[in-house]
């Protein structure tokens, strides 16, 4: 390999590094919780985990994916349509299915994985995909495989004006695709769905929502989104992930017609070319659904928990950015001081994670603060006190002040 080419990797580092938007892993020493062991660290509290309910170190959860690893192997050894689909990946594609109110569900290696790999399955020249600006990036780059003679538009921020002025500038299209996230990772906030739906449904269009944080999270069962507005199995197509609330371990899915997963298991490259979910995944992923059906009361104390967190942080002067989620962010400025005031927060104990440009808009990075069933009251109350300690200590920490 050229010395050019390594010294122009090491010069880009190195830019990171004086900026302050270097990222640097932390190593975990043990299993996910409201209170986790970081390696030369020690015990902190953790907020910036996708652990939502919970259930990644929940016993039955743990005991069923130690069972499966038993029963099935360590992985399947295969892409699925050889020899790498198991008995346990069918219930586990049953059980999405019921748990979001669709016909049928596929699983994928990871909700990346999914959404690259329906986008471009689904859609065809002459066809037209309109994606909200701030989707995941995932739904970005499934929406770039997209084949030449697709058109792409992007409507703003869930502006449903500009979103049904995209509708009516491709009513020409054979097939017209609204793609959102159900919640919105850096903002918190959720889609409109209820008037995305609408608006689809006037002009013969079909949604395709990404709801990998609202999940396990909003509805009165944790059915997500669509749960949340109403519209619990009136949503075309789905996707998702089995790393967040569901399980916390991996894997992607997506839910809708019989007739689309059946095209996937067809065309949809990520699935063809890629290892099936390994089955101790996703016997952990299914024994999560299982205590979500029949704990709904779980949803609610993860509810009651966001309200006393944004309770807190109001308390302290500090005005998060509004949402139903359990994400809470701060916007703080710029990038750097995001990264500085989460590495403050960490050295006083509490794991928060500061997202900055290109992540998030420049001047609107933020600090993400994540609430988990994981985290009992007085952990919470405890992030509030050392938040108020490192709001008091740092000089740009007013900036937490919205």
């Amino acid at each position: 390999m050229s010395d050019g080419f390594i010294d122009r990797l090491e010069s880009d580092l190195a830019a990171a590094r004086r900026s302050g938007t270097y990222k640097q892993p932390r190593h975990l020493e043990g299993p996910p919780g409201g209170r986790v062991s970081i390696e030369g660290k020690g015990r902190v509290l953790m907020m910036s985990s996708n652990d939502y309910l919970g259930l990644a170190g929940h016993a039955e959860v743990i005991a069923a994916g130690i069972e499966a690893l038993g029963r099935f192997g360590a992985g399947t050894a295969s892409v699925r349509f050889i020899s790498g689909t198991l008995t346990i990946h069918r219930e586990l594609e049953e059980a999405l299915a019921r748990f979001t109110g669709t016909e049928a569900a596929l699983t994928y290696s990871s909700a990346w994985a999914a959404n690259t790999g329906l986008i471009p399955a689904i859609l065809r020249p002459g066809d037209a995909v309109i994606s909200d600006a701030l989707n995941h990036a995932s739904i970005i780059d499934g929406c770039r495989l997209l084949a030449k003679g697709v058109t792409r538009l992007v409507y703003a921020h869930s502006d449903m004006d500009d979103l049904a002025a995209k509708l009516e500038a491709s009513a020409d299209a054979n097939a017209r695709v609204v793609i959102t996230d159900g919640v919105f990772s850096m903002e918190g906030d959720l889609a409109r769905l209820d008037r995305i739906t609408e608006l689809a449904e006037r002009h013969d269009g079909i949604v395709v929502l990404d709801d990998s944080h609202g999940l396990g999270v909003l509805g009165e069962g944790g059915r997500g989104t669509a749960e949340h507005f109403g519209l619990h199995g009136k949503i075309d197509i789905i996707t998702g992930t089995l790393g967040k609330a569901l399980g916390g371990g991996a894997g992607g899915f997506v839910a809708g017609p019989r007739a689309v997963t059946e095209t996937l298991i067809q065309i949809s490259r990520p699935h063809l070319f890629s290892n099936a979910v390994p089955a101790a995944t996703a016997a952990t992923s299914l024994a999560a659904l299982g205590l979500i059906s029949r704990h709904p009361a779980m949803v609610k104390d993860l509810k009651d928990k966001v309200r006393h967190f944004r309770s807190g942080l109001e308390g302290l002067g500090i005005t998060p950015v509004e949402g139903a989620s359990a994400i809470v962010p701060v916007i703080v400025g710029e990038t750097a001081r995001a990264i500085a005031l989460a590495e403050a927060l960490f050295d006083a104990g509490l794991f928060v994670t500061g997202f900055g440009f290109p992540v998030v808009p420049e001047g609107a990075a933020r600090l993400r603060f994540q609430i988990s069933n994981a985290l009992s009251y007085e952990d919470l109350d405890s992030a509030l006190a050392i938040i108020a300690k490192v709001w008091r200590a740092e000089p740009d920490a007013g900036a937490l002040r919205s």
